[in-house]
């Protein structure tokens, strides 16, 4: 018996009753035939996106699902301020890791889609339904994804203290004043900010192309990872522009929504997350 490799395994587990570590059968979870077969990829454009955003706000207001985040956020926020507070060391990484949280994105807002994948099959769904996604046959396949990101998203976290480290220095400055100084008003500082957001686009890009469709498509269909991961490669190399200009609304919308001590994202995240469903139903054909 030969031993393959982990991550070869992730990749080309069986998506069938073999990989499956769900408890619920396709016929019980998709209420219908599961739908077999290599998916095919249509061209969208920014209106697919516009409509996608706005059934992600029935979705939100169907479902308040703010309430559900804002008990995620809030101590997030709350630990986030402490630690500034207590080590200045932290105020450097509280961009990326911020930032950051668009790459593990389509993991953390996996039961947003469900949510909405069981509104648009039955009419209906409550909070009590976003568990239902444990259940699904391919919750093996959609976690071995998930782990995939969160390596993406640690990996990117070591890099943005790297660039930090080499530029700035390994030591913070001693005040707040003095570090919004090291970092505006000097070419170190300015060398950051353009080796800082050249290398969070090259991670943001690997992440918006490996996740635009992979994880609503493990949500909807019985597939690989691997499978999930191409077809979600060539949903980008056939609308390119369109899923660049999504992962703009998505970052931009998650900055913007941090700002306010991070409680913007009680809104943003889970519109965006009902969104990425149905604009997921828009580029591949049912």
């Amino acid at each position: 018996m030969a031993i393959r490799n982990p991550i070869e395994w992730i990749f080309t587990a069986p998506s069938g009753p073999v990989g499956q570590i769900g408890t619920a059968t396709p016929g019980e979870y998709w209420q219908e035939r599961a739908r077999d077969g290599d998916p095919q990829v249509q061209r969208v454009g920014w209106s697919d996106i516009r409509i996608a955003l706005g059934r992600g706000l029935e979705d939100f207001k169907a479902n308040r699902t703010d309430v559900v985040m804002l008990a995620i956020i809030y101590p997030i926020a709350v630990l986030l301020g402490v630690a500034a507070m207590a080590r200045h060391a932290v105020i450097p990484m509280v961009f990326p890791v911020v930032s950051g949280f668009t790459l593990i994105g389509p993991l953390a807002t996996i039961w947003l889609a469900e949510l909405s994948r069981r509104r648009e099959a039955v009419g209906s769904a409550s909070l009590a339904d976003a568990a239902g996604v444990f259940r699904s046959p391919q919750i093996g396949a959609i976690l071995a994804l998930g782990a995939c990101e969160i390596l993406l998203y640690f990996a990117w976290i070591g890099t943005a203290a790297a660039i930090f480290r080499a530029t700035i220095g390994p030591a913070m400055p001693p005040t707040m004043g003095g570090f919004v100084s090291a970092v505006f008003e000097t070419p170190a500082g300015w060398t950051l900010i353009v080796a800082g957001v050249g290398t969070g686009f090259v991670f943001a890009l690997i992440g918006l192309v490996v996740g635009c469709v992979s994880m609503p498509l493990l949500l909807d269909r019985h597939v690989s990872v691997g499978t999930a991961v191409a077809i979600s490669v060539r949903a980008f190399r056939t609308n390119p522009g369109t899923i660049l200009a999504w992962g703009f609304v998505v970052v931009t919308s998650v900055v913007l929504g941090a700002i306010p001590l991070l409680f913007g994202l009680v809104v943003v995240v889970p519109i965006l997350g009902h969104a990425t469903w149905h604009l997921y139903r828009r580029i591949v054909a049912n």
